[in-house]
């Protein structure tokens, strides 16, 4: 029995999409175009959102021929036009495991900063398909429930009740302009709130939304001006730590560099928190450059730390991260010195088929994970071209597979945790999960 393939989709030049007739779904590992399995074409998640690769013409399996063929033009009556690719992002909470199959040599200069899913039209459940696998089913950051007419007005109120904070003002920006799911978290008082605190960073990341150079891709939004005082910091983190439901802050977001620059006021900062309020769960996103500042954050009483990471070789590291003044050894000092004091340890892991599952970062990921004994791994979808990606890496063939990789670490590694989000103290260890497991 012949298996069922997902249809091919394409978008004309005014960006209207349609499923092919004959031709089936092709994704890319790498720069590789390979056909899903089974098990990772899941319908496209709600919330989740269809975009055209502009100037892209798409790759596709020609079931007929037996091979990947390259579409540029399909024929309408008499006449002919020229097609585009079509992807996917997707909602949170899921990570890709295959880029749009497409001719990204054809593309006029970078693609904005979002991540690229293949996708496909699957006759016979009559709907999206995309190459996925959900890794973390926390459904507080789904669209719906953020509304923006409910935001509205306790912004404004937030605003009226701390008129000088500037960090405050900061957050209203991110919320209302730039639709932070976290930013308006704050103003809903609830979940996982950001403390951003550093306008500079000492990583130039490719891939960096607050901050791109002119002649790149333009970053997403406009990064933090100034330093927040401990004072302005613990005005907005006591009250959301003391009433939230499901309370976290958050060190080291989007619109930021890195807060380890700016680990003296944080420490105080966090250090006050502690002071006042016993809830809630004080969180430290960063690249972890300085392990020095870490342990004071440690000493501070911060309850866990997340480390972002594209790759755990130190070279592919390096072409993305582009560190300043640091290097690979202090970023695992720093994981090491997170779990030698006992804090919840995750890896923000910026995962992109065909460099994630490559065999070589797959065998330094076992590796990796051996020796820190991290809690958890964020399966975090990088965005950025993927083309630009794979050629600043240094190429990218074809990987073994994004759902073998889970596979492989789940059975080396049972205790190990996977998700897209942080988490409360009360979830840090799932019942039954033995807390704390020895380092080989």
């Amino acid at each position: 029995m012949a298996r069922h393939l997902p249809k091919m989709l394409y978008a004309d030049h005014k960006g209207n999409i349609f499923d092919h007739p004959d031709l089936c779904m092709a994704g890319m590992s790498g720069n590789v175009p390979v056909l899903p399995n089974d098990v990772e074409l899941i319908p496209l998640p709600e919330d989740s959102r269809l975009f055209t690769m502009p100037s892209m013409p798409p790759v596709a399996w020609d079931y007929r021929k037996k091979k990947f063929i390259t579409v540029d033009t399909l024929r309408e009556g008499k006449r002919s036009q020229r097609i585009q690719a079509v992807s996917a992002f997707m909602a949170p909470g899921y990570m890709r495991t295959l880029l749009p199959a497409c001719d990204y040599s054809a593309k006029s200069g970078l693609l904005p900063l979002w991540s690229y899913t293949a996708v496909g039209w699957d006759e016979e459940r009559d709907c999206f398909v995309v190459a996925a696998t959900k890794v973390d089913g926390n459904s507080n950051w789904n669209p719906v429930n953020y509304d923006d007419r409910t935001l509205d007005p306790l912004v404004r109120e937030m605003l009226k009740q701390m008129p000088d904070n500037r960090l405050l003002e900061q957050l209203s920006r991110c919320a209302v302009d730039y639709h932070c799911f976290a930013a308006k978290n704050l103003f809903y008082r609830r979940w996982e709130a950001p403390l951003p605190t550093s306008p500079v960073c000492n990583s130039a990341c490719l891939g960096c939304i607050s901050l791109q150079a002119s002649e790149c891709c333009p970053s997403n939004h406009d990064r933090i001006g100034f330093v927040p005082t401990p004072e302005e910091l613990c005005e907005l983190a006591v009250p959301h730590l003391e009433n939230a439901e499901q309370a976290i802050v958050s060190y080291g977001q989007g619109c930021e560099g890195d807060p380890i620059l700016q680990a003296d006021a944080i420490a105080e900062a966090t250090r006050e928190m502690k002071r006042r309020c016993a809830r809630g769960t004080v969180n430290f996103n960063s690249n972890g450059s300085i392990p020095e500042r870490v342990k004071l954050l440690c000493d501070a009483g911060m309850d866990s730390f997340r480390f972002s990471m594209n790759s755990v070789r130190e070279d592919a590291y390096n072409r993305y991260y582009r560190p300043k003044g640091y290097g690979f050894a202090d970023v695992l000092r720093s994981v090491n010195i997170s779990k030698e004091a006992g804090r919840f340890t995750s890896i923000n892991y910026l995962v992109s088929p065909g460099v994630t599952d490559s065999p070589d970062e797959v065998d330094a990921l076992l590796k990796f994970v051996a020796d820190t004994g991290v809690d958890m791994i964020q399966m975090r979808n990088l965005s950025i071209d993927p083309d630009y990606y794979n050629r600043e890496i240094g190429g990218a063939g074809k990987g073994i597979g994004m759902y073998r990789l889970l596979e492989l670490l789940k059975k080396e590694f049972p205790r190990l945790q996977f998700g897209y989000y942080n988490r409360t103290r009360e979830n840090f260890f799932p019942e039954g999960y033995e807390k704390g497991w020895p380092v080989k």
